[in-house]
């Protein structure tokens, strides 16, 4: 076996592997061995019958074609092993050829992962970004929903409106037939909450107390049958009721919340929004700052490797799918999308994630980024504080199962895009720079539903998914 390697993209080889007829022979051997036992030869038994016997039935060259078949693989990895190539991915024979002076000629491409010998400077990039300050309408937003909590009803004598409360008897007919399990008495209804038939919400608005209203509307399936029915839907208003909200004084927060005036429940939705939004421009600066240098590098990732990530997310979402009981079909109809464009969509994504990881991985190398015991051992309690193991016991599975290597290789590209985003500067759209220090929120002062998700906290994945 003769082989030579040959440069046919910046991150692929071809291998040229010359095999010669005598080479070929313990393959025709083996390939007759298979051969026999998918044959029924008289005299015989599967897979015992002579090679020259096979060869005569099924002709020389299809014998010789089987044997090429047979000796591929294990000629293509000793060519991998003797070149000291390490592919990224599954290598691929484009061509087989037969040679003049006898033998096969076998090209075959290899992947490699890519690296990048220098990174473009990232020091000091600007990344404009919303200053992360509360407005007067988001202060006094999250003040009206702590208002709302303790809001009292009042009768009110006028038409129904958005956010109003009513007391009706209802009911549903499909085909002039009233359906009586669709039917409810006395109900007590917010207006706007869209918490009961599609189309109630709709009919309720500018009703007056002894008003009988009536309009289209929908019975979700299980009611009569599997799937939804178009309904009459018939309400009595027996009252319409509007929300009376406390007045924001100083006893009023004394009584409802941790703080004792106005001014610093006000004060404290001010810097809870505010620290919340710098967490949101936190996540936003990493993201714009790794995206911008990966346009900024040469890179044009091989196609099979992409072709290979797209296909490993795809087989990903079909188990997903697959264990939650959901259709392929039904998912392209709930994401709205058509299969050319699903994959399109995913080799896009995968492009992306690749693209990400080169550059942070090059990164990694050029400014020789290691992980410490301290980073390890961080690492284990954080996967721990998810799972039902302590720390010791996750480092040992990790350990025994070989996937130390793979949680370095998280940890180093969480590093390099710490260096990437500590490196950028936020400013606003006037270029005055931002202060995103990371600010304190006390979770205990005020109520998740008041004071927004606090999830911004985290830090965003250094292989960022679009």
């Amino acid at each position: 076996m003769h082989t030579e390697v040959n440069e046919t993209g910046r991150f692929e080889r071809t291998l040229t592997i010359q095999l010669e007829e005598a080479e070929l022979e313990d393959a025709k051997s083996k390939a007759a061995r298979k051969l026999s036992k998918q044959m029924k030869i008289k005299g015989f038994r599967p897979g015992k019958a002579p090679r020259s016997i096979v060869e005569r039935m099924v002709g020389a060259d299809e014998l010789r074609s089987e044997a090429i078949d047979e000796a591929i693989p294990a000629t293509v990895g000793a060519a991998i092993d003797e070149s000291g190539l390490d592919p990224a991915t599954v290598p691929s024979v484009t061509a087989v050829r037969d040679r003049d002076e006898g033998g096969v000629e076998v090209d075959v491409l290899v992947t490699l992962w890519p690296t990048l010998d220098a990174i473009p400077d990232y020091e000091g990039t600007t990344i404009e970004i919303e200053p992360p300050v509360a407005t007067d309408e988001e202060i006094a937003q999250q003040i009206d929903g702590l208002r709302d909590q303790f809001a009292d009803l009042e009768d009110v004598e006028r038409a129904a409106e958005d956010g109003d409360f009513v007391t009706i008897d209802v009911g549903a007919l499909a085909d002039g037939v009233e359906i009586e399990q669709a039917a409810a008495k006395d109900l007590l209804y917010e207006i706007g909450s869209h918490s009961f038939f599609p189309g109630l919400d709709e009919i309720l608005v500018g009703a007056s107390v002894g008003d009988v209203v009536e309009g289209e509307g929908t019975l979700p399936k299980g009611f009569i049958g599997d799937e939804d029915v178009s309904v009459r839907l018939r309400a009595l208003v027996k009252e319409v009721k509007a929300k009376l909200l406390p007045e924001l004084t100083d006893e009023f927060v004394s009584d409802s919340t941790e703080f004792e005036t106005v001014e610093e429940l006000r004060s404290a939705i001010e810097d809870n929004i505010a620290a919340y939004k710098a967490n949101a421009a936190r996540s936003q600066l990493h993201d714009q700052a790794i995206a911008r240098l990966v346009e900024a590098v040469d890179l044009e990732l091989p196609q099979a490797l992409v072709d290979a990530e797209a296909e490993a997310r795809i087989r990903n979402l079909l188990a997903r799918l697959e264990s939650d009981s959901i259709g392929f079909e039904d998912y392209l109809r709930i994401v709205g999308h058509d299969q050319a464009g699903f994959v399109e969509e995913i080799k896009e994504q995968a492009s992306s994630a690749l693209a990400t990881r080169v550059v942070l991985e090059s990164l990694v190398a050029i400014e020789g980024l290691t992980v410490d015991d301290d980073e390890f051992a961080e690492a284990y309690e954080s996967i721990a504080e998810n799972s039902e193991s302590s720390a010791d016991e996750i480092e040992q599975m990790l350990k025994s199962s070989g996937q130390i290597e793979s949680l370095a290789g998280d940890i180093l590209r969480g590093k390099a895009l710490r260096r990437i985003a500590d490196g950028a500067v936020a400013v606003d759209a006037d270029g005055n720079t931002i202060d995103l220090t990371p600010v304190a929120v006390d979770e205990e002062t005020i109520e998740d539903d008041i004071v927004g998700d606090d999830d911004q906290d985290e830090e965003p994945s250094p292989e960022t998914e679009e």
